[in-house]
């Protein structure tokens, strides 16, 4: 095995600092929740949220916070992922792909605008009007 220079030491600091800030949650005001039970695995929810973690970083999006639980209870609907962000309703898409991910955080993170035909569950109107009054 060669030996490891200074620099080399260095630059696996810097990316096992930056694997770790990904997991802080100090400063990170948006949740992703994937559910990552055997039904999500089974459809997916790996590569959907390898595809989160992956565009998060194109978007240099320090404020996400991405989670994994276990199962919603919507297996029929996997991978599914709740979206937790400050202004906007709390949604459970369904049949989350690597394709419908980066459509989450285009849209839904980056523009506030709900990606509807993805849209699994989200509370009533009548809620959402009583959150915006607050």
């Amino acid at each position: 095995m060669a030996k490891l220079t200074l620099a080399d030491l260095k630059q696996i600091r810097a990316q096992q600092k930056a694997a770790m800030n990904k997991r802080e949650t100090d400063g990170k005001e948006i949740q992703l929740v994937i559910g990552m039970a055997t039904c999500g695995i089974a459809a997916g929810a790996r590569d959907t949220l390898k595809a989160f973690m992956a565009e998060i970083e194109a978007q240099n999006l320090n404020n996400v916070l991405v989670r994994q639980t276990g199962c919603m209870g919507f297996c029929a609907n996997e991978p599914t992922v709740e979206v937790i962000m400050p202004g906007m309703p709390t949604v459970i898409y369904g049949r989350v792909d690597a394709a419908v991910a980066k459509k989450i955080v285009s849209s839904h993170i980056l523009n506030k605008t709900l990606v509807n035909e993805h849209v699994f569950d989200r509370p009533a109107a009548d809620n959402i009007l009583k959150q915006e009054a607050v």
